[in-house]
């Protein structure tokens, strides 16, 4: 009987433990980039997040592709480009708006913009 208890409370703190890990795990995973995380390429921030929902490398969707902006764009660019992605905006490339992305630093959104201008045809 006390082997049966003792299997119960340790059957129990181990799932309780897991759980709080497990939500732990579940806070710092989604979309959204984590902040303690250095080095990370614009490509991999781009695809943590939703703008592959609307874009793609080579064909325009619901934006313009990466390919098209690149050919639109210049190094000159990368400081606008990066507000345009924190900040959203329209008009440029047509009626449908593109959301901000103000979870994005400066710095992370211009590494994104460098990955797009590097799939410069």
């Amino acid at each position: 009987m006390k082997y049966v208890f003792l299997t119960g409370i340790l059957a129990f703190l181990s799932v309780s433990c897991s759980k709080k890990e497990n939500s732990e795990i579940q806070k710092d995973s989604g979309n959204l980039p984590s902040p303690v995380v250095k080095n990370v390429s614009g490509q991999t921030l781009m695809e943590s997040s939703d703008c592959m929902s609307c874009h793609n490398i080579n064909e325009k969707m619901i934006g313009p592709s990466y390919q098209e902006i690149a050919a639109k764009y210049t190094d000159k660019d990368i400081e606008k480009l990066a507000s345009k992605i924190i900040e959203g905006g329209s008009g440029v490339w047509g009626e449908i708006p593109m959301a901000p992305h103000s979870q994005f630093s400066k710095d992370d959104a211009k590494k994104m913009v460098e990955y797009i201008l590097s799939l410069k045809k």
